[in-house]
């Protein structure tokens, strides 16, 4: 499995409390697709957020979808 950063950035314009540090990570990956028993690469957005009450950081998978083979 490959595991490419292509894009990370704070977003201003979201509502979150003064003090967090959130921002989204877009990363690239070779996945194994069951359903159509392929390789396929897949964008995978992630939010990451600073939890200070634990003093850890965290990330959800925000959303996925497949890279298209024409880019």
């Amino acid at each position: 499995m490959s595991a490419t950063i292509t894009h990370a950035e704070a977003l201003p314009e979201a509502n979150f409390p003064s003090g967090v540090d959130t921002h989204w990570e877009t990363i690239n990956r070779t996945m194994w697709n069951e359903r159509e028993r392929v390789r396929e690469e897949r964008e995978l957005v992630y939010e990451i957020s600073w939890i200070a009450e634990l003093g850890v950081w965290r990330s959800f998978l925000r959303s996925q979808r497949r890279v298209s083979s024409s880019q």
